[in-house]
């Protein structure tokens, strides 16, 4: 019987180990963000030309993300602070991963109001550690100036 719990509480602690590790890796991202390091913050993206980011508009690759947030988000004004809630983290094997959650942009009217979205973030186990590999977000239309972070 300790032998059975034992390999049950193995397994669960391996299937946690991917969500666990994609978690940290949003609240990283997270305070890279809140503290106006764009460039830290697109860390957890895989640095591929093969990244697909879907918000208004699809950008592909690592360079044209990175230039579509540093467009759109020039000042620490604009950038707000950011925060993710109703994070859902599902593996769907060893390799990838799927995430959804929702966002939330706390800035001042000059900033561009606050911004509200949900987003689903396919990711990859790399040698480099989860990263994200495609990026489905929408934003809310109610708020003005709402756009993904």
């Amino acid at each position: 019987m300790a032998i059975t719990t034992l390999l049950l509480s193995a397994g669960l602690a391996c299937a946690q180990q991917p969500e666990v590790a994609i978690r940290s890796l949003l609240q990283r991202q997270a305070a890279d963000w809140n503290r106006g390091d764009l460039d830290a913050f697109a860390t957890g993206y895989k640095n591929s030309p093969d990244i697909l980011f879907i918000g208004r508009t699809v950008e592909h690759g690592y360079a044209g993300m990175l230039a579509g947030y540093k467009a759109h988000y020039p000042t620490r004004d604009a950038m707000g602070t950011l925060t993710f809630s109703d994070l859902a983290v599902q593996p769907l094997d060893d390799r990838f991963a799927t995430t959804t959650g929702h966002f939330h942009l706390q800035r001042t009217a000059a900033g561009g109001g606050d911004a509200d979205g949900y987003f689903l973030l396919v990711l990859e186990n790399t040698a480099a550690g989860w990263k994200i590999v495609r990026d489905d977000t929408t934003a809310l239309p109610a708020a003005k100036g709402n756009r993904k972070p």
